[in-house]
């Protein structure tokens, strides 16, 4: 059985081999918001049929009653019920299905398309660096996993193990990856033996499984995500210093060059840190819909550790023994769900121009019954659809004539579509065409001379501008406090706080018991209202220093240096 008391069933494949599988039932709050996605689709259906049948009876309630409802639209506020609204736009735009496994979710075309272009992007930046592209296996044997202590203990709880094939017990115990470390690592000690061999430097695209938490969130916290993890092993330290500092700033250019979310670049306290490593480098995001921050992706520097477990030796270049100096990161899924929160609003997702897989659609409407007008409007929506797709713009072509304009324009927000393009019998006579912002809901004439590049700036503008929204919205909700009582009336105002902090795993256990207790002053019946521990987020890399004697805003401690950020966190 898996650990936590997963409990294991007994399949078959094909030819008859046996093999072993993990069941575990959805808890209280995936059934309630599978049930509920269940009922929002046979809605959204209901709504549909509706729409095409008043638009064969050429009936106006029918079509009023599609454009209200828009096949399924949000329903729960963003300010009001953050969960319901996140549980809503993930399933109503057609980002991921529930499955019958507990935190484990299906990630549907338009999330996956998402994930694509942050793997393409992170993947060419990599490759170009010298990185290298590999694949190692899913199963590692329990000696291996608890070769190095401190590494296992960080994992433990999530570890999920394979203890049965069939009916036959294995004679020892097999986890399934919660990260790679220790199923890498011997084979590194195999393929290093000179200083020639040097550097190392790989990459994995692939899953893995952690599996003991509560309350899963679609892409944010599952028990299987996707992600990629780089490895290397190199002969300095100097190089492993530089190498977890160029990945970091390619996390950073992910999230704020493609997904519009602004990052605070940081060292993780000790007792954040990776398990086994000498020190952990972190981009952190804020939501400011919840107030929470998020881990965002990480870079560590491992320093010999590993090397001295699997015994990861060279021969320097004046023919003495060396250890390796080793650097690991990793970049998941999550990056989706965080450009859902920061972006989404009440009427659904709202997504970055560079991620979108549909940039454009345009949406004819016709008038009156002229189908000789009809038919020239939607030839016209054809070409012009064509001319943006040659210029290398995503764009869609709504042309269904069972829908309503309303029911369209309701059904790409949504979904997310950074613009939406209306051409009518107006702009047939005046040669151009409506563009209408996703974001803001800004309109614009634009002729259809010039048209593609019109287009290209305003998706630029988009990009650009959703970014520095959230960076302001971000900015605006960082607080500098030197007392504990600034730092709770910071933190129960929904917001990261910079505070002088002496560093010690100590101080930091007894700020997280002393802030959960504080909260519960705060609590209140509002669903907005948010109370819990805070955690060290990160030690942000650019600040200036303190004057001498700045002490510590919690323990009281002298000589702190530096400050660092605060938050309650996912």
């Amino acid at each position: 059985n898996f650990s936590g008391g997963v409990h294991l069933l007994r399949t078959s494949d094909m030819s008859g081999v046996e093999a072993a599988v993990a069941k575990m039932e959805l808890s209280e709050d995936e059934k309630k918001a599978k049930a509920k996605a269940a009922a929002e689709e046979k809605k959204r259906k209901k709504a549909e049929k509706a729409a095409a049948m008043a638009s064969k009876k050429g009936g106006k309630g029918g079509q009023a009653d599609a454009k209200q409802d828009a096949g399924g639209g949000m329903t729960a506020k963003k300010s009001e019920d953050f969960s319901e609204w996140y549980s809503q736009i993930v399933t109503k735009a057609e980002l991921i299905d529930y499955y019958d496994v507990s935190g484990c979710y299906i990630l549907r075309p338009s999330a996956y398309y998402i994930w694509d272009q942050v793997k393409d992007f992170f993947d060419s930046s990599i490759k170009a660096m010298g990185v290298r592209n590999t694949y190692f296996p899913l199963f590692v044997s329990k000696s291996v996993l608890e070769a190095e202590a401190d590494h296992i203990e960080g994992f433990a709880p999530e570890v999920a193990w394979v203890t049965r094939s069939g009916k036959s017990e294995l004679s020892e115990p097999l986890a399934i990856r919660p990260t790679s470390e220790t199923i890498m690592y011997p084979t590194f000690a195999k393929w290093i033996r000179s200083h020639r061999d040097l550097p190392v430097r790989i990459n994995q695209w692939s899953n893995v499984v952690r599996w003991e938490f509560k309350n899963p969130v679609p892409f944010i916290r599952s028990r299987e995500f996707l992600w990629q993890e780089g490895h290397s092993a190199f002969p300095t330290n100097e190089d492993a210093d530089k190498e977890v500092h160029t990945i970091l700033d390619l996390y950073r250019r992910v999230y704020e060059e493609l997904l519009a979310v602004p990052m605070v670049m940081g060292c993780k306290s000790e007792k954040e840190k990776f398990a086994g490593g000498d020190y952990t480098l972190t981009v952190e995001g804020f939501i400011p819909g919840n107030g929470r921050a998020i881990q965002a992706a990480t870079a560590h520097n491992l320093g010999q550790n590993f090397a001295k477990i699997f015994d990861i030796t060279f021969e320097n270049e004046e023919k003495e023994k060396s250890m390796v100096w080793q650097t690991s990161w990793g970049l998941t899924t999550r990056s989706v769900g965080v450009m859902i929160m920061v972006h989404g609003d009440d009427k659904g997702l709202v997504c970055p121009p560079r991620v979108a897989e549909s940039q454009v659609v345009v949406v004819p409407i016709p008038k009156g019954k002229d189908e000789e007008a009809k038919t020239a409007l939607f030839k016209k929506s054809s070409e012009l659809t064509d001319t943006l797709l040659k210029a290398g713009i995503r764009t869609t072509c709504d042309d269904r004539v069972n829908y309503t304009p309303g029911y369209k324009y309701n059904y790409w927000e949504l979904r997310g579509v950074c613009l939406r393009m209306e051409i009518g019998s107006r702009d047939m006579e005046n040669q151009n065409v409506v563009l209408v912002r996703r974001d803001t809901r800004e309109k614009m004439i634009v002729p259809w001379e010039g048209l593609a590049e019109r287009v290209q700036q305003e998706l630029e503008r988009m990009q650009r501008d959703m970014l520095e929204r959230a960076r302001q919205e971000r900015d605006s909700r960082i607080t500098k406090a030197d007392t504990w009582d600034g730092f709770m009336t910071a933190l129960n105002a929904r917001n990261m706080v910079l505070v002088p902090w002496c560093e010690q795993v100590a101080c930091e256990e007894a700020i997280k018991k002393r802030s959960a207790k504080d909260s519960l002053e705060f609590q209140t019946e509002d669903p907005a209202a948010l109370t819990g521990a805070a955690k060290s987020l990160c030690i942000p890399l650019q600040q200036e220093p303190l004057a001498s004697g700045t002490i510590c805003f919690a323990c009281g401690a002298q000589g702190v240096l530096r400050r660092t950020l605060f938050g309650r966190s996912y």
